[in-house]
């Protein structure tokens, strides 16, 4: 029976929909999220991880930096947290939501406060004074994490502001009958004096009554925010952002989702529950995996994110990507590889390319600075399509992306928000024995720096005319096959006896020159 169902389980997974994979370890949780069998979004949460972002903390400002318009608070880590004065400044709604005025209802409709300007920022949180804030966006490589005050609470059709007393709808609804009747839920919504909320996307057909009772979650949970803060010193930790199975339940378990598969029944139980108290209908959709095969391998889901660590991703038409991910941009390169360099091959594979580089940014998670370089299209015309095709394509992305316009170099300069460090950056660590470079010296530039050591050496030491060269077997095989001759000068000129030996245990760049008759190592 367990067989039967598990056939018809991974059917339906590779059928078209959204869908669902979780894969608990005890090591790490894995949540990936798949569209018409291919893999969309892909999260990892380490047990020894500790996920910050979204977390509120009660903090010590330690100084006020004015040249650079920003503080450094202390909340508890081992680096201060970063507060641009822009992020103490109480916001306007972002580009993704309409915001609403409240004519009435409830008990939003106050007067505004007046405005707060930069300026006024030292003097609201002189050093020393204590400040409660969110980590907006976690450590990355060497960053301390950033921090806002306009703190923000997120529920399943809903975000609780509780510090700004704005209104939103999200743009993504865009069917105007929705939005008109959304606009009338959100008046006959209590809120309080001072804050506002901002109505998700998922939000779309939802009855007040779900409005009603997601709102007063969020109340209950930022009174007992507000309490910790009252009764805990600073710096510490107030709310704690879930973790990654309950963050799934909240913010991808929406209508658009056919189903959730879960290897773990514990992890299924908890979610029937998270999910059971806001719809019964969600409950139904979340299934236990049960199979000896892995559920990322049974359900094809391994091998692509494996393809995701690829610096070379190949397209459709036979074209392919070039990745490369620094700390501060992402380079991107696209190629015709086995296309045809004609005029509809050229604007097809950097379609293509546009479409796959928005869904790779958000596959492995990388942004900040984004540059691609595609192929040089003669057309204006051909250059919209494919800036028509990025846009398009990231309007998937949860993310917030800003996309330019193809220069005349062929170039398309992006942004993407980035929250976390890149999938990259999550699981790999730099190569010990690249340092990080990705390339390592030729053999014939490793026989040339040998050469010019041992001419050190003997030059130096003028009394010491045996030497014992030991270097990696690569190198070997380079200086007893093309380079031998040039050994034997090297001996001529300085009238000296070398000696060569390798060592598998050697790193390729690494030459040790012993003194023959004490077996010293030479400085050189």
């Amino acid at each position: 029976m367990l067989k039967k169902l598990t056939k018809v389980f991974r059917a339906k997974a590779l059928e078209g929909g959204t869908k669902i994979a979780i894969n608990c370890e005890k090591l790490e949780t894995r949540v990936a999220v798949m569209e018409d069998g291919e893999l969309e979004e892909y999260t990892v949460e380490r047990t020894d991880d500790v996920n910050i972002v979204g977390s509120i903390y009660k903090g010590v400002v330690r100084n006020v930096e004015t040249g650079l318009k920003a503080m450094f608070v202390d909340i508890g880590m081992e680096k201060n947290a970063f507060l641009h004065f822009w992020d103490a400044i109480p916001e306007a709604l972002d580009s993704g939501m309409e915001e609403i005025r409240r004519e009435g209802g409830g008990k939003g409709g106050k007067k505004r406060q007046p405005r707060i300007t930069s300026q006024d920022i030292p003097k609201l949180y002189p050093a020393g004074s204590e400040v409660l804030l969110q980590v907006s966006k976690g450590p990355i490589g060497n960053k301390g994490p950033r921090v806002t005050t306009n703190i923000s609470l997120a529920g399943r059709y809903m975000v609780l502001m509780p510090r700004n007393d704005q209104f939103g709808i999200s743009r993504k609804i865009e069917d105007p009958k929705e939005r008109a009747r959304l606009r009338k839920v959100m008046e006959k919504l209590q809120v309080p004096e001072g804050m506002g909320i901002i109505l998700r996307t998922v939000a779309t057909g939802q009855r007040l009554r779900y409005f009603i009772r997601d709102l007063s979650i969020l109340l209950e949970q930022w009174a007992e925010i507000e309490d910790n803060a009252a009764s805990n010193k600073a710096p510490t930790c107030v709310f704690r952002e879930p973790d990654l199975i309950e963050r799934t339940v909240r913010d991808f378990l929406t209508d658009e989702i056919q189903e959730v598969l879960c290897d773990n029944a514990e992890a299924v139980q908890r979610m029937k529950e998270l999910v059971g108290t806001i719809s019964r209908r969600s409950k139904k959709r979340i299934h236990l995996f049960e199979n000896s095969e892995p559920i990322f391998e049974n359900l094809k889901i391994q091998k692509q994110i494996d393809d995701a660590f690829f610096r070379q991703v190949w397209l459709p038409s036979g074209g392919y990507l070039v990745i490369d991910e620094t700390e501060a941009m992402i380079a991107v390169d696209v190629n015709t590889g086995r296309a045809k360099k004609q005029d509809k091959m050229i604007l097809q594979t950097n379609v293509e390319a546009a479409r796959e580089v928005a869904r790779q940014l958000k596959l492995r998670n990388i942004g900040g600075l984004v540059v691609v370089d595609f192929i040089d299209m003669r057309g204006r015309r051909d250059q919209q399509a494919v800036y028509r095709a990025m846009k398009e394509r990231l309007k998937m992305d949860k993310a917030k992306t800003q996309a330019l316009q193809i220069s005349q170099l062929g170039l398309m300069e992006m942004t993407r928000q980035r929250l976390h460090e890149s999938l990259n950056m999550t699981v790999t660590e730099p190569c010990h024995y690249c340092q990080g470079r990705g390339r390592v010296k030729t053999p014939e530039s490793m026989s040339v720096e040998l050469q010019r050591a041992v001419s050190a050496v003997l030059a130096k030491h003028r009394d010491c005319d045996d030497l014992v060269v030991i270097v990696h077997p690569d190198v070997m095989e380079r200086l007893k096959t093309k380079d031998s001759e040039l050994l034997v000068d090297l001996e001529r000129r300085h009238q000296a006896r070398l000696t060569f030996r390798s060592d598998p245990a050697f790193h390729r760049e690494k030459i040790s020159i012993l003194d023959g008759s004490t077996q010293k190592e030479m400085v050189f």
